[in-house]
């Protein structure tokens, strides 16, 4: 009998291994076939490099608070753009929306035909105090050393409003008529949540009744050797990105002496506020393939190698693994749960004074199928403590609508990248932050975010951090990506 069992599970190991090679096997390329290769278009490297490090010594700090803060920043900015795009600024109607923002429109010659638009900022983010020393190079100079333009904004996002506007400038230089509209927009608070400059765009585009094909914005990128075994480099569409949802969360006790502290334990204001925060931390929300995820996987699961293309092509199987494996990295668990983080604790002010009042604030990034009333009754039951206040603060948002894989946007980005970057495998991609683009939702229903920048694992810290740049070879094919991008989406 036990013989006979024995077999039984041999067999049945046997034909799952079967299964699994089979399925495996029959995983064929998911990539779009690629028209030719897009005809070469000149550009000047050291050119469009000095317009870049221009821009950036414009120092675009946006603030919350002070709407007008670096005023004469952005007009410098402003300025360049107006000297160095004369032909956007002559044959282009161009708008200041909120004081600091810029809305350019260039006409179609079809008006029934449906508009697109593109977007980046003009807005960086500030230099983190006491990292200024760990700059190679002063992060406002604009500096060009070593075959790339240094610089804050050098990457997040100046390189893509360049990039735009010198494709914009060469297509009308060889007289380029769009058959739709190109709406260009550069939002001038982007870094603080953008309600100034791409939210009032947005707002009077709707005014005049307008609606959009598909929007592009900054976004994902072209990364290498980010996912162990993804052999080729992966240009992965934004299709969605997190929603957010900051929560204060307030516990209240009776002040007194530090020497009478009450006799039940976990009753003070801090031992009820980091009990809570402890429970939080530990129960995050749960993890799981599925949604924009899932459909990255199945993208890229032919371009893997060895065990990697074994998984990624048997997740029936392999999902509770693969999750496992993904969960230990901070950035691939991102992509798998709404994320829990403790970013902000207040409480007491004296040393032998227990506060009558102790604060946090927990924010999340709401993954597309969770939501925010989902993520409140998630922090409620994992707390536990209704004498604990929990309320949400200002500025949230619902995670966005994936954008359609089979659209139009979505193809024509496609096409471009396996046209310009021949070898490059795309897939579909969740963007973790936000993005100016979230705000013109309500405009198209493909909405993606993405930036032709190449990226290797040890580029990502220079993200809003230090020793931002960006090569002059990369800055280049930006330039041909959104030449290529407005000739294939709004030419004849």
């Amino acid at each position: 009998m036990l013989k006979g069992l024995l077999k039984l599970v041999l067999a049945a190991i046997a034909l799952l291994a079967i299964a699994v090679a089979v399925n495996t096997l029959r995983q064929g390329p998911r990539q779009i076939a690629a028209g030719a290769p897009a005809a070469p278009l000149a550009v000047d490297a050291n050119a469009v490099g000095e317009s870049l490090a221009a821009a950036i010594r414009a120092r675009t700090v946006s603030s919350h608070d002070d709407a007008q803060l670096n005023a004469d920043q952005f007009a410098a900015l402003q300025a360049h753009l107006a000297q160095r795009y004369p032909k956007v600024h002559a044959r282009l109607k161009r708008e200041v929306v909120g004081s600091l923002s810029l809305l350019y429109t260039w006409e179609g010659s079809d008006p029934k035909a449906p508009a697109i638009a593109l977007m980046a900022h003009q807005d960086v983010v500030p230099i983190a105090q006491g990292t200024e020393g760990d700059w190679q190079v002063e992060p406002f100079a604009g500096t060009i050393k070593d075959g790339f333009v240094w610089g804050r904004g050098a990457w997040d996002d100046k390189a893509n409003l360049i990039a735009e506007l010198e494709a914009v400038e060469a297509l009308l230089a060889t007289d380029f008529k769009p058959r739709r509209t190109v709406y260009l927009v550069f939002g001038a608070d982007e870094e603080v949540g953008g309600e100034r400059g791409a939210k009032q765009i947005a707002k009077l585009l709707a005014e005049r009744g307008v609606g959009l094909d598909f929007v592009i914005d900054e976004g994902l990128l072209i990364t290498e050797g980010i996912l162990p075994g993804l052999r080729p480099p992966t240009a992965l569409i934004g299709v969605a990105e997190k929603g957010y949802l900051s929560l204060q969360l307030e516990a209240k006790a009776t002040p007194g002496h530090s020497s009478m502290p009450p006799a039940a334990p976990g009753t003070s204001a801090i031992a009820q506020i980091s009990m809570a925060l402890a429970r939080l931390d530990a129960q995050p929300m749960p993890a799981a393939v599925r949604g924009v995820a899932a459909a990255m996987f199945d993208a890229i699961a032919p371009e893997m190698s060895g065990i990697g293309r074994i998984v990624m092509s048997n997740r029936w199987l392999f999902d509770p693994l693969l999750v496992s494996q993904l969960e230990k990295s901070a950035s691939t668990n991102a992509m798998l749960r709404t994320t829990t983080a403790l970013t902000i604790v207040s409480a007491g002010n004296k040393d032998n004074v227990l506060p009558g009042r102790a604060e946090a604030v927990v924010n999340f990034r709401i993954l597309p199928g969770d939501t925010q009333a989902g993520v409140i009754e998630h922090v409620k039951r994992v707390v536990d403590n209704d004498r604990i206040e929990i309320k949400s603060l200002p500025g949230n948002s619902e995670p966005s609508r994936p954008a359609p894989i089979d659209g139009s946007g979505y193809q024509t980005v496609n096409r471009t990248v396996r046209e310009l970057f021949p070898g490059t495998a795309v897939a579909p991609g969740l963007m973790l932050g936000a993005t100016d683009s979230r705000h013109f939702e309500t405009l198209s229903n493909q909405v993606l975010r993405f930036s032709p920048v190449r990226a290797k694992s040890e580029d990502l810290a220079r993200f809003h951090g230090t020793n931002e740049r960006i090569a002059l070879t990369n800055l280049v094919e930006l330039v041909r990506f959104y030449h290529h991008l407005l000739r294939l989406a709004a030419g004849a």
